[in-house]
């Protein structure tokens, strides 16, 4: 196979990075555009032996990693981010055009953010400490020691924002990291490797291997020299995931699916109530955070939805490289039939598309509003992860807060009202790592994030990813315990 593809002018080595150095696979598998179905390249396709090789090199890289002084580890995240920076149109335009979400976001917001991810955490090492504290005279110091080789595996919806999420922080923290990326998006991670190894990363402390999940997935999960592993994605892996780690009994972080709700209350702003529901489409609906169940208070449910409809009416879609574009295509056909296999059982069952509720050419799947559904419907309690929303009414707060709760999930929540009473009481109530306000996506990496429930285990974030990523450890030391040496 082809070493390398060039994607938008971009050239893109498709083999891994295992310690240092690129290393071919002897199968591959095909990546391909979800703008228009063509063939990206033949992608090395790793299995156990890659996974062994990729933690060796991690194992091997660790002690000198973890050796190197906080100040050194932040000046080389920092030269990574500055690489991120001087080759952002690059990144962009290969994300884009390997998952499918729009170029104007990836420009101005995502990559942006990728660069931040490293800054953030390079910044927040040298700022880690305790106040050490006393205890019947004797004084407790934490420290938070390197844990080891940490497998990371993300996702295909924002594929290096989500890797640099995790990668940024576990080498930070001292790490030496196993990354896989998503086979649907694996392009950018590739990317990554080249800027981290000109920014002067030692050799093995980021590996890069790509592969067909579970075939390369058991591998890094199940390995006895693995120290963390961090996931985020689906409960079925997850589950699978966490079955490997429990065997080791190998700590693990699990970001997983969501089935938000958006709270909206009469005495909301609807214009904003409707551009928070509107947003919920941003790429293609392929946000675990996106609050994909609408509900409404009855006495402005048909306001509230005459004019949901005209602005979501309003949306673009088309080619996510188009500046006038606002929602592109759904990642992969297996997706967007899975897409239109939830709406098409929601009509059969009773629900009405008010809009939407179609595919359109190619891989693309028309925002999509449903009611009349029930509670218990597999629409409203599945996460069906596309442009897809349901509107349900509620009559009383007690009822509102009833319905957004009762799903297995517990990853998000968005309350609209302008009583800051009831935001409080509401909130309080809410099952979610995250809930907003009067907005949506607003997201600081000195704050927590995780979810409840099937959405997730752990948290991440600031202070929290140290604590993930490090073996936190307390050292007291008795009084007049000192002999003099002279």
């Amino acid at each position: 196979m082809a070493d390398k593809v060039i994607v938008a002018g971009v050239s893109v080595d498709t083999r891994h990075w295992i310690g240092g150095r690129r290393v071919a696979s002897a199968e591959t598998f095909t990546d391909t555009s979800p703008i228009d179905g063509s063939t990206l390249g033949e992608i090395a396709r790793g299995g156990p032996a890659e996974a062994e090789a990729a933690v060796a090199a991690a194992k091997a890289a660790f002690p000198a990693w973890a050796a190197t002084s906080p100040a050194e580890r932040a000046r080389v995240l920092h030269a990574v981010a500055d690489g991120v920076e001087k080759r952002l149109e690059e990144l962009a335009i290969v994300e884009t055009t390997d998952n499918g979400a729009l170029l104007r976001s990836h420009r101005r917001g995502v990559m942006p953010r990728v660069a931040h991810n490293f800054r953030f955490f390079a910044d927040r090492l040298l700022r880690l400490e305790h106040e050490d504290f006393e205890t019947r005279g004797h004084i407790n110091h934490v420290s938070w020691d390197p844990a080891g080789p940490s497998v990371l595996i993300t996702p295909w919806n924002a594929p290096l924002m989500l890797a640099t999420w995790k990668v940024a922080p576990a080498l930070a923290a001292g790490n030496t990291v196993v990354l896989k990326p998503a086979e649907w998006s694996p392009l950018t991670a590739s990317l990554l490797a080249d800027i981290a190894a000109e920014a002067g990363l030692p050799a093995g402390v980021l590996n890069v291997v790509q592969g067909y999940g579970s075939e390369i997935g058991d591998a890094l999960t199940s390995h006895p020299d693995v120290r963390r592993i961090s996931f985020t994605g689906s409960v079925p892996t997850a589950r699978r995931i966490a079955g490997s780690a429990a065997a080791r009994l190998t700590p693990l972080s699990l970001e997983l699916g969501g089935k938000s709700p958006l709270l909206v209350f009469a005495d909301a702003d609807l214009d904003l109530a409707v551009d928070l529901a509107v947003e919920q489409y941003d790429n293609a609906g392929q946000v675990c955070l996106a609050a994909t169940r609408i509900l409404v208070e009855e006495t402005v449910a048909e306001e509230f939805t005459r004019r949901f409809v005209e602005k979501a009416s309003a949306l673009v879609q088309g080619d996510p490289r188009e500046e006038a574009t606002d929602v592109g295509p759904t990642i992969h056909p297996r997706q967007l039939e899975k897409i239109d296999g939830f709406v098409r059982r929601a009509i059969t069952a009773g629900a009405r598309a008010v809009i939407g509720g179609h595919r359109r050419d190619g891989q693309y799947y028309a925002p999509t509003l449903l009611t009349d559904v029930a509670q218990d419907s597999e629409i409203v309690q599945e996460e069906v992860f596309g442009p897809v929303l349901t509107l349900q009414t509620f009559g009383t707060e007690e009822e509102a807060v009833r319905l957004a709760d009762d799903t297995r999930f517990g990853l998000a929540a968005t309350v609209a009202t302008g009583d800051h009473e009831r935001a409080e009481r509401v909130t309080a109530q809410l099952v979610a790592g995250t809930v907003w306000v009067n907005c949506f996506f607003v997201r600081d990496l000195q704050a927590p994030f995780g979810g409840s429930r099937h959405s997730g285990v752990g948290r991440e974030g600031g202070t929290w990813s140290f604590d993930f990523y490090c073996d936190v450890k307390n050292t007291v030391t008795a009084p007049n315990g000192w002999k003099n040496h002279g």
